[in-house]
C-alpha cells in the first residue's frame, strides 16, 4: 500500500527533522504573520482550514512546499468544509479553505460581505466510500445499491433494524457512522444518495473525526458508516468497503473507477479555495502554485494520500484561473 496515514505523516517528518507536526490530530499548527524575505528566501505564515476529506492531501502539500521554503509557516485545520468556511475563511481569518464540495451561494454572500473573494480551483478527485464491519456477511458480493442506501439514511424511512430494509438480512439494530452536517462529505452523500443535500436521519452518530467512524464501523457489527477513500485505504485492514451498483454491475470504489467516472454516484471533485486577496502575498502565491504544479503528481496525490490526481487539461485551467486571481490581487 502506498497510501501514508496520519501517524506515517508524524512519524515521517520527525524523522526528517524538517517539519514540526505536534500529536496525532487533525491540526497541523504553523502560526500566523506577515511575508517577509531574507535574500530572496519566502517567508511567512499560511493559516489553512476546511474539509477533513482534504485535510491529509494539504498536509502533504504542506511538507513537500516545506522541504524548500523551510521559513514559510503553514498551519491546517480539519474543521468540515462548511465550518471552515462559515467560521474561518469567509470571516477572513484563514488564507485557504479546503472544501469536499463546491462553496455554497450562502457562504458566498457571508464572503462578499466581509470583503473575502474565494478563487476555486480543484485538485484532485475522491469516491465517498460506504464502509461495513469486516463481519458484515449479508450484503450480496458486498455490493449495494444507491436506493438501498437511500432506504437506509433517508430521513422518511429510518429503518431500525437491518431487517427492516430487507426481510433477508439480521434481526439486529442498525448502527450508523458519518461526518456532520458541516462536512462537505456529509452534503455530497445526501445530495446524490437521498436525493437532497443535507436531507439525512438524524440517529446516527455524527463526527467531523473520521477515525472515529471508522472506529465505529470496526467495533460493531451490524454498523455502517462512509466517508472519503483516503482513509478507507488507511484502515482496510479494520473495515470492509461496499461495492456500489448504480445498475451497471457492481463496482468497487478505487482510484483507477474514480478517475474513468464507473464509480457513481459517489466519485466528487476536491478543492481548495485560496483568499483572492491572500495572494497578493508572495508565499501564499507561491504555495497555490506549488499545490497546482504537484496536482497531477501521482506520487503526492494517489500513492501518499490516495485520490486522483488532475489530469493535464484539468491542471492547465486551474492554473489559468490561479493566474488570473493573482493578477487581480496585485492590480
Amino acid at each position: 500500500m502506498g497510501t501514508l496515514s496520519r501517524r506515517r505523516f508524524i512519524a515521517s517528518a520527525g524523522a526528517a527533522g524538517a517539519i514540526a507536526i505536534a500529536g496525532c490530530t487533525e491540526n497541523e499548527d504553523g502560526g500566523g504573520g506577515q511575508t517577509t524575505t531574507d535574500s530572496g528566501t519566502l517567508s511567512g505564515d499560511i493559516a489553512i482550514a476546511g474539509s477533513s476529506t482534504v485535510f491529509p492531501l494539504a498536509v502533504q502539500m504542506k511538507q513537500a512546499f516545506q522541504k524548500e521554503h523551510p521559513k514559510v509557516s503553514i498551519s491546517i485545520q480539519s474543521t468540515g468544509s462548511g465550518g471552515g468556511f462559515t467560521n474561518h475563511f469567509c470571516p477572513g481569518d484563514t488564507d485557504f479553505n479546503n472544501a469536499s464540495r463546491p462553496i455554497k451561494q450562502e457562504e458566498k454572500s457571508q464572503c462578499e460581505q466581509n470583503g473575502v473573494g474565494p478563487v476555486e480551483l480543484k485538485v484532485a478527485t475522491d469516491a465517498v466510500t460506504v464502509i461495513v464491519n469486516k463481519d458484515a456477511d449479508w450484503f450480496e458480493d458486498d455490493c449495494i445499491t444507491p436506493d438501498t442506501l437511500a432506504k437506509i439514511w433517508s430521513p422518511d424511512q429510518t429503518p431500525k433494524k437491518w431487517s427492516d430494509v430487507k426481510s433477508s438480512w439480521p434481526d439486529e439494530t442498525i448502527q450508523l457512522f458519518g461526518p456532520t452536517d458541516a462536512s462537505g462529505t456529509f452534503d455530497y452523500f445526501t445530495e446524490v444518495v437521498v436525493g437532497e443535500e443535507g436531507k439525512s436521519r438524524a440517529d446516527y452518530k455524527a463526527t467531523e473525526q473520521d477515525n472515529v467512524i471508522v472506529q465505529g464501523v470496526e467495533n460493531n457489527e451490524y454498523s455502517m458508516g462512509y466517508l472519503g477513500f483516503a482513509y478507507y485505504t488507511e484502515n482496510q485492514d479494520r473495515v470492509k468497503a461496499l461495492a456500489i451498483d448504480d445498475g451497471d454491475g457492481c463496482v468497487k470504489p478505487s482510484l483507477e473507477t474514480a478517475k474513468t467516472g464507473k464509480y457513481t454516484p459517489l466519485s466528487r471533485p476536491l478543492f481548495t479555495y485560496p483568499k483572492k486577496s491572500a495572494l497578493a502575498e508572495n508565499h501564499v502565491a507561491a504555495f497555490a502554485r506549488f499545490w497546482l504544479e504537484h496536482a497531477t503528481s501521482t506520487e503526492l496525490v494517489a500513492n501518499e494520500v490516495g485520490y486522483v490526481p488532475l489530469g493535464p487539461d484539468e491542471q492547465s485551467e486551474m492554473q489559468d484561473r490561479l493566474e488570473t486571481a493573482i493578477e487581480e490581487a496585485n492590480s
